[in-house]
């Protein structure tokens, strides 16, 4: 890390501690001995969304988190498994260092998780992205979660 006041190149770390989503780092310059702070962030790469429709769009965690919450008004869903779950979404195409995904791979892993912690909002989040179009795919859904509970 470069000094900020005699632009030497070298400074070692003194202290550090997480803060935010970052790492607050104090440093003190090896040559002139001044100390200065600096933060370091994890960078994700930009995760672009593959629609239905072929059209793409940039992966936004809002409007993820919105889909989740509409399926699970008056559920007993916490937040924090809700940002659980929008966690884990991200991290998954990351850690395959990919950057583009499907919207249909993207409600799937939704999918899994509200599987897993409350069957109503499973129900609510598949009809919505599933797009029933008749009442036998919408009772094949129940029936299926019916044989897993």
């Amino acid at each position: 890390m470069k000094c900020p006041y005699c632009d030497r190149p070298d400074s070692k770390v003194i202290d550090s501690r997480p803060k935010d989503d970052k790492i607050k780092r104090r440093r003190e310059c090896i040559k002139c001995g001044a100390r200065f702070t600096t933060f370091e962030i994890v960078e994700k790469p930009i995760l672009m969304v593959e629609k239905r429709s072929g059209s793409y769009e940039e992966f936004n965690r809002s409007k993820l988190i919105t889909g989740i919450f509409n399926a699970i008004k008056k559920r007993p869903v916490s937040m924090k498994q809700v940002e659980a779950i929008a966690d884990s979404i991200e991290n998954h195409f990351a850690n395959e260092l990919r950057n583009v995904a499907k919207s249909k791979e993207i409600g799937e892993l939704v999918l899994e998780q509200l599987k897993e912690i409350d069957s109503i909002a499973y129900i609510r989040f598949a009809s919505v992205y599933e797009d029933f179009t008749d009442i036998k795919s919408f009772v094949a859904l129940i029936s299926d979660i019916e044989k897993h509970h």
